[in-house]
């Protein structure tokens, strides 16, 4: 599915000295080099404050706990994602209401938002899934109206663009607080664990900061309960690196992507990802929706042509049995629980040649 070995070949001579620093110098953690790219990564994204983390699951731990929200607060967020998001919520004793999604992007429905708003509503956790946008216009506008938190979930979609109110800008930065994973296979990557916050607003910033590490803005002075949670040295100095690349990997990423959009675009039973105008895509993922029923089949003779594919994610959340004691036992979202039975993810990584876009298109237009 991803070939980081690839990817690390091309920019070897570059992370090799770059790792070697932080070991020669012992400084492991919180070494110049988090700093620099905590900078980098402001920079980058056009946003006052990057707040780096341990990794993602972290960040929107992190994200919640600055806001200062209290046992039983409603957090709103989408039934078709990873579990992080939602788990985030559980852990610090809120309630997470799960909605439904929209059927071409995958990302929360602004309605279904809309609908699920009570006066327990504190926030909303709009998650970027593949690497496309969900409707920051419209979600933007409804948690202005009921003066709800935005914590946007940027992992899958980091670097990518979204038309606000007709103005491009990062995800992760429309929100009041953005968040991202730099797992291996993400769109920025590192070669173990890492996270990071993002905000413009300079209070979220030193309560980030401060929940990050253990609660304080100094040693032995806690002023809050925090947590752990920190970037290893040597992370930072690899996505230093990296980070002057990630504009390069998302082009390739949807170099590939336009290549499968051809060689797929005539295969009746496949409904291939949809790209909205305003969000773009970063294709961390190629996700088609098998539409015959035969998904399972599909994904088993692709691997017996020794092409790898997965499903993200084989159960709504509100399917999912540690859940269960916050969802009605009759909800029902259809549309979550459709794309959970229809999608299947193609390999998709910034070392994929048209040759292999080619095979496994041909593959894919053999099965019957």
């Amino acid at each position: 599915m991803v070939d980081l070995t690839g990817q690390y070949e091309r920019i070897k001579e570059e992370i090799d000295p770059a790792m070697e620093r932080v070991v020669g110098g012992g400084r492991y953690i919180n070494g110049p080099e988090v700093g620099r790219f905590a900078n980098a990564m402001e920079n980058y994204l056009g946003v006052n404050h990057v707040i780096p983390c341990g990794n993602g699951t972290d960040a929107l731990q992190a994200a919640l706990m600055a806001l200062d929200l209290k046992p039983g607060d409603e957090v709103i967020s989408s039934a078709f994602s990873f579990i992080a998001s939602v788990e985030a919520v559980v852990l610090l004793g809120l309630k997470p209401v799960l909605v439904d999604i929209n059927p071409d992007t995958f990302n929360i429905d602004p309605q279904a938002f809309r609908k699920a708003v009570t006066n327990r509503t504190k926030a909303v956790i709009p998650v970027h899934l593949f690497g496309q946008g969900a409707a920051m216009n419209e979600i933007m506008q409804i948690a202005k109206e009921h003066n709800l938190y935005v914590i946007e979930d940027a992992a899958q979609s980091l670097g990518a663009q979204y038309l606000m109110n007709g103005k491009p800008q990062k995800l992760g930065t429309i929100g009041h607080i953005g968040c991202t994973s730099f797992f291996p296979t993400k769109n920025l990557g590192c070669y173990g664990d890492g996270g990071a916050c993002f905000t413009n607003d300079d209070q979220l910033a030193q309560k980030l900061r401060m929940v990050v590490n253990h609660g304080a803005r100094k040693k032995y002075f806690n002023e809050r309960v925090g947590m752990n949670s920190r970037l290893d040295t040597i992370q930072a100095a690899i996505l230093e690196v990296k980070l002057k690349y990630l504009d390069e990997y998302i082009s390739r990423r949807q170099w590939a992507a336009d290549i499968y959009f051809r060689e797929l675009k005539d295969v009746s039973f496949l409904t291939l990802p949809y790209v909205d105008k305003e969000a773009g895509h970063s294709f961390n993922q190629f996700t088609v929706k098998v539409n015959n029923g035969k998904r399972e089949e599909l994904k088993q003779y692709l691997k017996e042509c020794g092409i790898p594919s997965m499903v993200y994610y084989p159960s709504p959340l509100h399917h999912q049995p540690v859940f269960a004691p916050f969802c009605p036992p009759d909800l029902s979202l259809p549309v979550s629980e459709e794309a959970s039975r229809q999608v299947l993810s193609l390999p998709m990584h910034t070392e994929l040649t048209e040759d292999e876009i080619i095979y496994i298109s041909q593959k894919i237009k053999a099965f019957s």
